[in-house]
């Protein structure tokens, strides 16, 4: 148990120290490449990353507002994943959630008993999981499976709406 502690101690000591610049854990070559590559798929999925990135921030910006990241993945690769495609300033390692062996469900619960019962929730997904648990805590459900959902979302965001 001691061991595991420790890992994850590591683990959230160097995705501290790196949310802000992951190139300084890639080295400049290797982060000069991977730059490009997500460069390369932001421009070949119409800047879905970007656009992303937007809402994200527009939330993150607010008064009384946090981004919570839930993730069927494991968290060790979805702390990677965060820090790769240059979200670790939008979410805090707190604020990220493997549901891999617990549910979705669950950690929507965890979630609520954290910041409470009087806060307001809006799950953004485009899975049925998702929108399920959502369903079952009566949290709105903003799904995303296209380009123009997120266009929706940024819009929404923009008039505050959401």
């Amino acid at each position: 148990m001691r061991k595991l502690a420790f890992r994850y101690r590591k683990i959230k000591d160097t995705y501290n120290t790196y949310r802000n610049n992951v190139g300084g854990l890639l080295g400049p070559q290797k982060r000069e490449h991977w730059l490009q590559v997500r460069s390369d798929i932001d421009f070949e999925t119409d800047n879905w990353h970007s656009l992303t990135l937007k809402c994200l921030n527009m939330i993150a910006q607010r008064e009384n507002c946090v981004n919570v990241l839930v993730t069927t993945t494991q968290l060790v690769p979805a702390l990677a994943k965060v820090l790769l495609y240059g979200l670790g300033q939008i979410f805090p390692i707190e604020n990220i959630y493997s549901a891999n062996k617990i549910g979705k469900e669950s950690c929507f619960e965890r979630i609520v008993t954290r910041f409470g019962r009087k806060s307001t929730y809006v799950v953004v997904g485009d899975g049925q999981d998702e929108e399920s648990a959502a369903k079952n805590l009566n949290f709105p459900f903003w799904r995303i499976s296209s380009h123009s959902d997120i266009r929706s979302l940024h819009t929404a965001l923009e008039m505050n709406f959401l």
